[in-house]
């Protein structure tokens, strides 16, 4: 169990708290998803939890994470839970993934009508329904606050727009919040401004630019 927990922490860890400050959702919705939807529903279908107690507290990993703002987005276009979850489901076994929602072929190719969600199927649009039948009545959704690697799984993701110096890279910090490139955290430039200190002074202290430290300080309000 340790090895597979080392895999698991290289893809970073979240707990049901973090993903809550990250996505700006209330912490119960957060954990209804956990473990109604990705330990239940969709863990069923393949037989494998999603998500992995370190030191007794239950978290995710990034791509979870990403799935769980794609769900986010789906709802906020009009589309029931219960339909992302099927197409959640169709997608996995198309693709032979866990994580469809984090892949780049799949996610490019998603679509919605505020009802129902499409998949582009070789220039045709399949409802993800289980009916199989073709449908051309959508709308764009587009996910521009993620990076791809060369596998094509979100390696990246921008929480308030790529406008913003915060990103969450599993390579930086265990995946949490950190100023791009880097691994200086919002928190502790927040600390800093909280006390009385500059955003010049900051900026010259950690050599980043004064815009990081806004971003930053904007990033922990909206968190708080």
């Amino acid at each position: 169990m340790a090895f597979k927990n080392n895999l698991y922490i290289s893809s970073g860890i979240y707990t049901i708290s973090d993903v809550s400050k990250i996505l700006k959702l209330p912490y119960q919705k957060v954990h209804t998803w956990v473990n109604k939807y990705w330990d239940g529903i969709l863990a069923s279908d393949i037989n494998e939890l999603y998500s992995v107690n370190i030191a007794s507290i239950k978290t995710i990993n990034f791509h979870a994470l990403i799935e769980f703002y794609i769900l986010y987005l789906m709802g906020e276009s009009g589309v029931r839970t219960r339909k992302v979850l099927d197409a959640h489901v169709e997608l996995s076994q198309m693709f032979h993934t866990k994580y469809p929602f984090a892949k780049k072929n799949i996610i490019e190719n998603i679509k919605t009508d505020g009802y129902r969600i499409y998949f582009n199927f070789h220039g045709s649009y399949l409802p993800l329904d289980g009916t199989k039948q073709f449908n051309l009545d959508f709308i764009d959704v587009f996910f521009k606050s993620l990076e791809f690697n060369e596998d094509f799984l979100v390696s990246k993701f921008w929480p308030r727009g790529k406008k913003s110096s915060i990103v969450l890279d599993p390579e930086h910090q265990l995946g949490q919040p950190v100023i791009n490139k880097t691994n200086i955290l919002p928190q502790s430039l927040y600390n800093l401004y909280k006390g009385g200190e500059s955003v010049e002074f900051i900026a010259s202290l950690y050599d980043i630019d004064e815009k990081s430290v806004r971003d930053a300080i904007d990033f922990c309000k909206s968190a708080a």
